[in-house]
This record gives structure tokens, C-alpha cells and sequence, in this order.
């Protein structure tokens, strides 16, 4: 029997929920912005080298193909399972990656909401742990009333709202 044998199976309790739908909008804004600065950058570089600014045109064309297809992937790719004994966040299309908070390493829970977040009624819930590395765990995208009471949820189960 080897170690991975004896592992416990992951508890799932819950089912895996979905961002909200219109985190799609909040990340393609973002992505905008991102791949606006990136061209501006090319352009201005085509002018100091004194090469055509039409060079930049890929740049653009990236970004316009980005703006459009990453953020429905992220969308369909992105999960939280809260359950009786931790919080996990799975996430990534290319790169899956899954992080896994037990509650009892939790030490302060937070919200989160930039003003095109604000503007779309989303928040981002912001979990604190012990220690450096992913020593913080978000989950963006949520609703503001949804990420209210996953915040609350999260500080009684592991205990931050105890008002040490």
C-alpha cells in the first residue's frame, strides 16, 4: 500500500459553483485596458525607431482575439467548493491549478470590489492564511450579496468572527 493509497478522498459535500456570469464582462474590460496600453506601447515604439506604425497592427489583432476568447474559457474553467472541512478553488483552462484552504488555517476573510466591479453589483472574496506562500485565495466574480455571505460562511467556520 503506498501513500497515495492511503490519502483521504477529497470531501464533496457541495457541488462546485460557477462565477457569475458577468465576471466574463469584468475580465474582457480588463483585458481591453491591458491590450489598449500594450498597443499605445507598440505604437509609440514604431515612432521612436521610426518604422511604420502599422507594426503595431498584430499587437492589436492579439488583443482583439483576447478581448473575445480567454475570458468566456476562464468563465467555464473557474469553480469554489465550499465544504464542512475546507474551501477549494479550481480554476485555469491551459494550467489547471487547485488550491485547497482548510477552514482552520483561515485568519481573516475579506470582500473586495474595484469600481467596474462595483459598476457590474460583483465582489471578490479574499481569504487569509498562516504563512508566505498562497497565503491568500480569491475568488472573483461573485454578486455582492453572494460574496457577502460566503464571507460571513467562511469567518464562522473558521472561527475569525469570534471578535478576537
Amino acid at each position: 500500500m503506498t501513500v497515495l493509497d492511503e490519502a483521504p478522498a477529497p470531501v464533496a459535500d457541495a457541488p462546485a459553483q460557477l462565477l457569475h456570469p458577468r465576471v466574463v464582462a469584468l475580465w474582457r474590460i480588463g483585458a481591453l485596458l491591458w491590450w489598449a496600453f500594450l498597443t499605445a506601447a507598440a505604437v509609440v515604439a514604431t515612432f521612436i525607431f521610426e518604422q511604420s506604425p502599422w507594426l503595431a497592427l498584430p499587437v492589436a489583432l492579439a488583443g482583439v482575439v483576447w478581448v473575445i476568447a480567454v475570458p468566456p474559457f476562464q468563465y467555464r474553467h473557474f469553480r469554489y467548493r465550499m465544504s464542512a472541512v475546507d474551501l477549494r478553488i479550481m480554476h485555469g483552462w491551459l494550467w489547471r491549478s487547485v488550491s485547497v484552504v482548510m477552514h482552520s488555517r483561515i485568519q481573516h476573510v475579506d470582500t473586495h470590489q474595484g469600481p467596474v466591479e462595483r459598476m457590474l453589483g460583483l465582489a471578490t472574496v479574499v481569504a487569509y492564511t498562516a504563512g508566505s506562500v498562497g497565503a491568500r485565495v480569491s475568488i472573483p466574480g461573485l454578486a455582492a450579496s453572494e460574496a457577502d455571505v460566503l464571507r460571513e460562511r467562511l469567518a464562522a467556520v473558521s472561527g475569525t468572527d469570534d471578535g478576537v
